[in-house]
């Protein structure tokens, strides 16, 4: 039995919380601790299973180093902002509780992903015998599993990677983002870049894009844009020649992003106005709608997968591994959009790894280096099911 302590209840953080709950036959504990109180008393509230809940600032290490001593859990969930990964892996160090997260490292005041500030935790976990498992939602996450099954079981060499990620659904909002509005829109805004023949290139912002058939919804325009998993990806699959991430927007939304990139509404500094101090995105964050918020009305799927490319008994190979996740299914069971499911759901199964000890080691690990094979049955029992296609 595992005592969880998990960071952060924005909408991804509470289907952890929530999916973690209904899994209590592994989970003996379950702590949910957030800087908004209020949020902690909604998802208990909405738990089937009691759970314990605090507030804290993640940015503070000895808050957090004093609440994990507090309740001594065997890991860690961090579910809170990319910018509080390295003081939650610190304070995991310093009390020797190994650690989980679902989205890379990045400094407030540069939109810039990349796994070196993590990856210097390797030695110093493994010289005190803790695990940390890096990326493990979505996408970063499963695309990642994906890709390690692929590697295991269908394919001698993977040359051609393309990550591909489209929500089709509706939420009936003008303008909204379905995880953070900051994170996503600093995401976004930043230069693509993608891995081909041993070298990374660079892209203007959304300035590439292409038609794809998504399984179960269909073409759809999608942008090429970087993510994290794709440093990962290369460092651990050598025989990549290329790979590359694609993620659908709607005409609407990107109108209203060029506007606001335009008026400057999308910037990350700091300007001054009426005698404060102000950065404009979290500005914006604020007069935007909370993702939670959309879950109710929200119809439509998702369908994010991997075309890999390559070659099994010296014949070339193309196949897709996909999930396509419904908004309305996602809301019946946890009262949340697909969205936060997809991201939520991997956490609380790698979590489920940890506990029955299928993922092990000490150090830190991306998702691709553990066996892909209980994480994948654990992910369909859990909600996610997944396909193999022949292309």
């Amino acid at each position: 039995m595992t005592r969880l302590l998990i960071i952060g209840a924005g909408a991804a953080g509470s289907v952890v919380a929530k999916k973690c709950a209904k899994n209590r036959d592994i989970f003996s504990y379950i702590h949910l601790a957030s800087r908004s109180i209020n949020k902690c008393q909604k998802v208990k509230d909405e738990c089937n299973s009691p759970i314990e809940i605090s507030q804290i600032d993640a940015d503070n290490i000895n808050d957090v180093i004093n609440l994990i001593e507090q309740i001594k859990p065997d890991l860690v969930i961090n579910m809170a902002l990319p910018y509080q990964d390295l003081p939650i892996m610190e304070a995991c160090l310093k009390t020797k509780v190994s650690y989980l997260d679902t989205a890379n490292y990045e400094p407030k005041e540069l939109a810039k992903y990349e796994y070196s500030w993590q990856w210097a935790f390797d030695q110093k976990y493994k010289d005190n015998n803790i695990l940390a498992i890096l990326g493990c939602g979505f996408d970063p996450g499963v695309t990642g599993v994906f890709c390690a099954y692929a590697k295991k079981h269908l394919f001698d060499e993977i040359h051609h990677i393309d990550i591909i990620d489209c929500n089709a659904g509706d939420h009936g909002k003008a303008f909204a983002t379905n995880f953070n509005p900051e994170i996503n829109i600093r995401e976004i805004t930043q230069k693509g870049k993608y891995y081909e023949n041993g070298k990374w290139l660079e892209t203007y912002p959304l300035s590439i894009s292409k038609d794809i058939n998504f399984p179960e919804v269909g073409p759809k325009k999608a942008y090429l844009i970087y993510h994290e998993e794709l440093e990962s990806l290369v460092k651990n699959i050598p025989t990549l020649k290329s790979i590359r991430f694609w993620m659908t927007f709607g005409d609407e939304y990107i109108k209203h992003l060029q506007v606001l990139q335009n008026v400057g509404m999308t910037r990350i500094d700091e300007v001054e106005f009426e005698g404060k101090k102000i950065i404009p995105l979290q500005f914006l964050k604020a007069l935007l709608p909370e993702p939670s918020s959309l879950s109710e009305n929200y119809t439509g799927k998702t369908s994010i997968g991997c075309i890999i490319e390559g070659v099994k008994d010296g014949q070339n190979k193309k196949i897709i591994i996909y999930n396509v996740c419904s908004h309305e299914k996602s809301h019946q069971e946890l009262n949340c959009q697909a969205v936060s499911y997809t991201t939520g759901v991997p956490a609380a199964t790698a979590a489920i790894m940890f506990a029955k000890k299928s993922w092990t080691g000490n150090g830190v690990k991306n998702v691709e280096e553990f066996d892909p094979d209980p994480f994948l049955e654990e992910l369909a029992k859990q909600g996610l099911e997944w396909h193999v296609k022949e292309l």
